[in-house]
């Protein structure tokens, strides 16, 4: 499988999981649920956390399998 297929299928999944979240909230702020602030708080963490954990597991897979491609390599940059 190519690199930027997999880099392209996990933003995907990221993007999802963050608008499912943002979903919830919004269900969960219409239904004023008491777990609602709970709720925005996780949606919050994940917003910043969630995009901080792909992309370290895209960078550890990538120099793990010792593969670089031409113009996407995160190990080799010219200076």
């Amino acid at each position: 499988m190519n690199w930027k297929k997999i880099k392209r299928i996990v933003a995907l999944i990221g993007a999802l999981i963050l608008i499912g979240l943002y979903l919830l909230v919004l269900i969960l702020g219409i239904t004023a649920s008491p777990a609602t602030k709970g709720v925005l708080m996780a949606a919050i963490g994940c917003t910043i956390v969630l995009p901080c954990l792909l992309y370290a597991m895209m960078l550890i897979a990538h120099v793990l399998s010792g593969k670089s491609e031409k113009g996407d390599d995160f190990t080799d940059k010219k200076r």
